[in-house]
């Protein structure tokens, strides 16, 4: 009877390592592709970093620009208004 549970016992652990060596491959596969991910997500975090300062930027921008805008109109309406005066 001891015969069967040492063999039945080797028998277990060859099963065993048979099982081992391809998860071992799996988790260093995912291991791999958890690394390249983090990667990814840090240098898309980057750049999205730089296009917000990029549109925040153009916001600055436009908010200038609608603040400008009133005193261009309003000095090429009196350039024009000035023309239309001047005799020919």
């Amino acid at each position: 009877m001891s015969m069967d549970v040492e063999a039945e016992i080797r028998d277990l652990k060859r099963r065993v390592s048979e099982l081992e060596d391809p998860f071992s491959f799996l988790t260093r596969q995912v291991q791999s592709v958890h690394k390249d991910l983090l990667a990814f997500e840090t240098k898309t975090e980057d750049k999205l970093k730089e296009h917000d300062k990029r549109f925040d930027k153009i916001d600055r921008d436009i908010q200038g620009l609608r603040n400008d805008i009133p005193k261009i109109v309003g000095d090429v309406m009196r350039e024009v208004n000035a023309e239309k005066r001047r005799p020919k």
